[in-house]
């Protein structure tokens, strides 16, 4: 740690260090101010701001005449195993499956526009720049709470005039089976999974605590023989949520 590191910045990395590796574990409470004084020997203000830190990342809570507790936050699994399998019973969204098997209730908000492809999502969905594509944005809830962000794309090459063309708007549910449903076999999902810190909106939408929340995006594409047919980049906070990937070993 750096030297000329604030002393308030100090003992919140050390907390932080501590909660990250489990020592001080959910629900555990935080040495008192005092504690910390003596321990870092520094002021009753500096450990304040050291503590003001953990809250405003969402890492701790405080408990009125109590003290500073670690926060306890129940994480969604987001499960590859049997994720895109084609159901004949039961929510055909992924998401839905998720959130239904947490023991919460599911729901999404939307909204599509016909825009350019940009270039990077070109890059993803093998189209030209500026080619006609689908946007769909969401936001999704778990009883009630933003959990998640997406924005999807779609070639309109494949969907215009079709059923399926408003991704909200049929009767079949999630990209698998709304494809299904014009005859386009998705064989093949590639995800990458990148960190990065929160943007502005993401901070409001998914009503996070502060500017240093940590992000997991998936960046997903599906396939069709080959041929990418929607691509996503799926936006959630870190400490809100588990990925589990099984895959068999030959």
């Amino acid at each position: 740690m750096p030297a000329d590191l604030p002393a308030y910045l100090q003992i919140a990395a050390e907390l932080r260090g501590r909660i990250v590796a489990g020592e001080l574990a959910p629900g555990a409470k935080l040495p008192s101010e005092s504690r910390l004084m003596t321990q870092f020997g520094v002021s009753n203000t500096v450990t304040k701001r050291a503590i003001a830190v953990l809250k405003a990342e969402g890492l701790v809570e405080g408990r009125h005449g109590s003290g500073v507790y670690v926060r306890r936050v129940r994480r969604l699994v987001r499960d590859s195993q049997g994720r895109d399998q084609r159901r004949r019973s039961g929510p055909t969204s992924p998401f839905a499956r998720d959130v239904t098997s947490s023991g919460q209730r599911p729901a999404w908000e939307h909204e599509s526009a016909e825009v350019g492809c940009p270039d990077a999502i070109a890059a993803r969905l093998g189209v030209e720049p500026g080619d006609p594509v689908l946007r769909t944005r969401y936001r999704y809830l778990a009883d009630g709470s933003p959990i998640q962000l997406a924005t999807s794309y779609e070639p309109l090459a494949i969907t215009r005039g079709t059923p399926v063309e408003l991704p909200e708007d049929g009767a079949a549910v999630g990209v698998v089976a709304r494809m299904d449903t014009i005859g386009v076999r998705i064989d093949e999902c590639v995800e990458e999974v990148i960190a990065r810190a929160a943007h502005p909106d993401e901070i409001e939408r998914l009503h996070l605590p502060s500017a240093g929340a940590l992000m997991m995006v998936v960046q997903r594409t599906y396939h069709a023989a080959g041929r990418p047919v929607e691509t996503a980049d799926i936006v959630m906070a870190a400490d809100r949520y588990q990925l589990r990937y099984r895959w068999p070993v030959d």
